[in-house]
């Protein structure tokens, strides 16, 4: 398969292949290729005083009308960072804002110099400090080193490491609550953690990787893990046979495709230059089924559709040859990705189904899940049976409980639930993960379980609406909120929604970065605001799973309750001294103004009735059933 090489272009390589960079080493050299037009034009917006990113986008987009790509915001700063796509958009914003008044502020608006290449920055700043490139015999990190530092310690020594280190978040997090909110002091009190739960599987446990197809530091091709970003200057790839979080399928998928680069007329994406054309390998396994899933991933700016069609027969011919042949592992599903900078509105690059089956299948609690290319599934699958029957302890449904399951990908955690309450109502963004999420309930003979395809930030308002408006008069209602975000945590507007929805007494909170949690745990727990409405959410228990042995990572849940107590202490104060009819109707006024303030209709009457049957006793009954039906009325 290898060509004759022709003043560095080879034989018939279409003019495409070919990339226009004078100096690679120049550090805004990558401004010179069409795909980083956002910093070609940018602007800078000075005088902006506190503001939410969500806001200024709201003026820039829905008021202003101009048709940015991007905002860029340094924490606690008073300017942004603002990108256009041409400079006809860039000139318009400069003319709109320089002089603009928001927020009572004159606000200014210039040209914003474009950023440094990291790479080249990086690089340029060594040379400069050291007058020389790496010295030879400099010790470059390995995968292991990069991927699973813990590796070399003992397992009970890296439990112990870990809790260790959810301890101290969890006192910096505590610390941090309490100077915002003073009276989340009392409950932090009784906030405990009960410590990191092991992995029953402590090798081979992920079943799905990210290789990145690149070279190494002796400039042969290898499909493996990144040494380091490409933001702190490395660019180098390391070879994965040693790691050993890797299953032996993963690690023969990577091995496979690096042979298959290495005779392909194709070449590896180079990052520096923006050339090339292979680019990733995604590779998901089952330890139920035996089945390996691949996903290539292909730099496709540079191709035509010939090259194109020519790369995707090449990877069906491969892997088609392959399954032939006596081995331990066969490749039982192919896709191609197209993998390129995302247009505005892109959530994920376009796959194509080339080879096998279009889903694998695994195991978690008893129950079968079909996954799609594109899916969330708990990486570890040994421990993710550990990890939901944690989630379900803390949040303690009862059989007439309703389950918010927020970021519910293929619907494991609602299917976990569904024997444990009444009903879950779930919602991801993936449409084609809700797909599997429905099969995956249908295929479990599970019926009291709904999925929804979107932005869990516009669903959990209607979500809670129609589990309140579901509810009859005189039904018990108890509404848990599950949430499972990814590492960047939840956005602000579903905290928002969260704390706005007074029948959500119950929030776990299941995280695989706490350290970027902890702000949202701070939201949950500030005082209530114009942005945060509703009482507060305070932690109770914590624990942890390690999910990710031989890392440094580990999955953190946390059970936060609604702040009730001023609410009901207020609400008998009032009471104090009335009569019965009195009490009934302030209680049911308190109430009907709760209802129409939050919109969300008839809210848990529950605890109100209940409180004042205590105070009143047989004597509420009839003002209980007259005030009843004008709330339920509103």
């Amino acid at each position: 398969m290898e060509e004759a090489i022709i003043d560095g272009v080879k034989k018939g390589e279409s003019l495409e292949h070919q990339t226009n960079v004078t100096d690679v080493n120049d550090e805004f050299a990558y401004l010179q290729r069409n795909e980083f037009t956002s910093e070609v034009f940018k602007i800078e917006v000075r005088n902006l005083g506190y503001f939410g990113i969500g806001e200024l986008k709201k003026l820039l987009r829905n008021k202003l009308k101009l048709d940015m790509s991007k905002i860029k915001s340094p924490t606690h700063k008073e300017f942004a960072f603002v990108c256009f796509r041409s400079q006809a958009d860039q000139q318009k914003a400069i003319n709109i804002l320089n002089g603009y008044k928001w927020k009572g502020k004159i606000l200014r608006a210039f040209v914003a110099k474009a950023s440094a290449d990291p790479l080249q920055k990086k690089r340029k700043e060594e040379n400069q400090s050291e007058k020389q490139t790496y010295p030879a015999n400099k010790k470059q990190r390995t995968s292991a080193e990069a991927t699973c530092p813990l590796a070399g310690m003992p397992y009970e020594e890296q439990l112990k490491q870990k809790s260790s280190n959810m301890e101290e978040l969890i006192k910096t997090f505590k610390g941090e609550l309490t100077k915002i909110n003073k009276s989340a002091s009392k409950p932090l009190e009784d906030f405990k953690f009960e410590g990191v739960e092991p992995s029953p599987q402590i090798t081979g446990y992920r079943n799905k990787n990210e290789f990145t197809v690149g070279k190494n530091s002796a400039g042969e091709i290898v499909v493996g893990f990144r040494l380091g970003s490409y933001a702190d200057g490395s660019v180098e790839v390391s070879e994965v046979d040693h790691l050993p979080h890797l299953p032996d399928a993963a690690k023969w998928a990577a091995r496979t495709f690096q042979q298959l680069v290495r005779h392909s007329k194709y070449e590896p994406f180079n990052p520096e230059t923006n050339s090339g054309h292979f680019r990733q390998l995604t590779v998901r396994t089952s330890s139920q089924t035996k089945e390996i899933m691949l996903m290539v991933g292909i730099y496709s700016s540079n191709l035509n559709a010939n090259d194109l069609e020519e790369i995707k027969s090449e990877l069906i011919n491969y892997y088609d040859t392959r399954s032939g042949e006596e081995s331990q592992f066969t490749c039982t599903s192919l896709y191609y990705q197209d993998v390129k900078h995302r247009e505005a509105g892109q959530m994920v690059s376009p796959i194509e189904h080339l080879f096998g089956a279009t889903h694998i299948t695994d195991n978690i609690d008893n129950l079968e899940f079909r996954i799609s290319p594109l899916a969330f599934f708990q990486i570890n699958t040994a421990a993710a049976d550990i990890l939901y029957q944690k989630v379900i302890a803390l949040a303690q449904p009862q059989l007439h409980s309703t389950v918010l399951d927020i970021y519910c990908g293929i619907g494991s955690i609602a299917l976990a639930f569904s024997k444990h309450c009444k009903r879950v109502l779930g919602v991801e963004i993936i449409s084609t993960a809700v797909n599997d999420a429905e099969y995956n309930a249908q295929k479990n003979r599970v019926q009291n379980c709904k999925f929804y395809a979107g932005n869990a930030d516009d669903y959990i308002q209607s979500m809670v609406k129609e589990v309140v408006y579901d509810t009859a008069p005189g039904e018990q209602l108890d509404l848990i909120a599950v949430v499972d975000p990814p590492r960047a945590g939840l956005h602000n507007r579903s905290i928002a929604a969260i704390r706005a929805a007074p029948a959500i007494k119950r929030l776990v909170y299941i995280s695989c970065n706490p350290e970027r949690a902890r702000l949202n745990w701070i939201e949950l727990g500030r005082p209530e605001s114009k942005q945060y409405k509703g009482n507060p959410f305070f932690p109770k228990t914590a624990i942890a799973v390690d999910m990710f042995p031989h890392t440094t990572h580990t999955e953190l849940i946390v059970l936060f309750e609604r702040q009730m107590e001023n609410l009901l202490e207020e609400n008998s104060k009032k009471t104090e001294g009335n009569s019965v009819e009195g009490t009934c109707a302030i209680m049911f006024q308190l109430i009907r103004e709760a209802i129409i303030s939050t919109e969300y209709g008839a809210i848990a009457t529950t605890e109100a009735s209940s409180m004042i049957k205590t105070k009143t006793k047989t004597k509420t009954n009839d003002a209980l059933t007259a005030n009843t039906s004008a709330v339920f009325f509103y």
